[in-house]
């Protein structure tokens, strides 16, 4: 990565110019103004350092991994575990504790199908054991992604599905959460940071709970890892689970991790090539983690772009960045709630949150919300932002987010406000 962004505590508008010069993007005038970038939360962009790792793998190093003996498929496998360990320092794990999936998504269905196919064994691991009269929790603020395949694992186990469910604002609090746990809790289920409201949730608290109580956590880290610095070790999950399109790396590739007690214990959802030890026409043996989650050939050009843009997040510094965001963050909040007629959903100003502000226009449909702001090159994510039970409970069909990175300004974040404040006399909502 270039001298221009070397690691430090802020990022400052020298360093924020540096940062942005890597992102060719970021010049761009898609709508034939000049681009100004909020929707992050949904798909980060990629520096050319990113870019230029992936063409150079693909172009100077591209073979199947652990597979042949070949010179270049062993500095292919070297890229690609290479690229684990990068990774899973990043996220304070070790390597053994993290497997590839296509995304997030993939990667909770993967922990869900696999606890579901564990509960179908004769004599099941008591530590995965979920049946009648245990109970899965989550929130009423969760991404689709992870709400159902919970769903779908107390359909398959008969285990009840129940919720913390989340004031007119869409917050729920640690009380809410540490009322909620049982000694019928078997598994929980939240996201580290809500894509919708920016909340943070209170892990620590929740973990301590679950461990009391014998139940087993997973985190949908996707809207925190790329953000704050994370220690899934350290925080103590049972599971977790981000994608690299999220930060500043390609699509089509998610990361898993696995606490050793439970990654050693489940069997795996998928099976095929690459994840055996022995076959037979009637017997199958399975390597461990990570290698027994990862049936069939892997994006490794994807794992290896994902290792550059975790190389680029900390020579920005993970501080730095979380920083820089809380501040943007609070910007927006502030902003917002300053607009007549406009409703902001998640944490009050002044309350920890994420840098995204999800908000409702009165009179208006987010969608002319959306293209309103379009018109002017400012790009948010429009819609139900795959969390449909949060939005029935705010009583709206969509919201309209705006969600900010490290290459966001101060000024852009001033521009969407600006925009934002005039689309009520535009539609003469008034």
């Amino acid at each position: 990565m270039g001298t221009e962004v070397e690691q430090g505590t802020t990022i400052d508008a020298e360093r924020l110019a540096a940062i942005r010069a890597d992102f060719p993007i970021l010049a761009a005038e898609p709508a034939g103004v000049p681009l100004v970038y909020l929707d992050s939360g949904a798909t980060s962009q990629q520096p050319r350092q990113v870019l230029d790792a992936e063409w150079a793998f693909r172009t100077g190093r591209n073979a199947a991994v652990h597979r042949g003996a070949h010179t270049l498929a062993g500095l292919a496998t070297d890229d690609y575990e290479a690229a684990r360990e990068r990774i899973a320092r990043f996220v304070g794990a070790r390597p053994e504790r993290l497997s590839w999936a296509m995304n997030a998504t993939d990667a909770l269905n993967e922990v869900g199908l696999s606890l579901a196919e564990a509960n179908r064994a004769p004599a099941v691991d008591p530590r995965l054991r979920i049946g009648p009269g245990d109970e899965i929790l989550i929130t009423e603020a969760e991404h689709h992604a992870n709400l159902l395949p919970w769903q779908r694992l107390a359909d398959e186990t008969g285990a009840t599905l129940r919720w913390i469910a989340v004031d007119d604002d869409g917050v729920w609090t640690e009380a809410d959460a540490l009322a909620a746990i049982t000694g019928r809790t078997r598994l929980i289920a939240i996201a580290h940071v809500s894509n919708v409201t920016g909340l943070v949730a209170p892990v620590e608290a929740i973990v301590a709970a679950a461990r009391a109580h014998g139940a087993l956590v997973v985190l949908d880290a996707c809207q925190s890892v790329p953000h704050r610095p994370v220690d899934l070790d350290a925080l103590g999950v049972d599971a977790a689970a981000f994608s690299g399109h999220k930060m500043l790396g390609p699509g089509g590739i998610g990361v898993l991790y696995l606490r050793a007690e439970l990654g050693d214990a489940l069997p795996p959802a998928r099976v095929g090539g690459s994840m055996i030890t022995t076959v037979t026409m009637t017997e199958r043996d399975f390597l461990p983690a990570p290698q027994r989650f990862e049936a069939g050939t892997q994006p490794v050009s994807a794992i290896v772009g994902l290792a550059a843009a975790v190389d680029y997040l900390e020579g920005v510094g993970m501080a730095a960045i979380d920083a820089h965001e809380l501040a943007l963050g609070r910007r927006l909040a502030e902003g917002v709630t300053a607009i007549d007629g406009v409703r902001l959903v998640g944490p009050r100003p002044g309350a920890e949150r994420a840098g995204v502000a999800s908000v409702i226009v009165d009179g208006v449909h987010a969608h002319d919300v959306g293209q309103v702001l379009d018109a002017q090159g400012i790009a948010v994510r429009v819609g139900h932002h795959c969390a449909q039970p949060l939005h029935r409970r705010l009583g709206v069909a969509a919201t309209t987010r705006a969600s900010a990175y490290l290459y966001t300004t101060e000024g852009e974040v001033d521009r969407f406000l600006d925009v934002l404040a005039g689309v009520r006399d535009y539609f003469g909502a008034r």
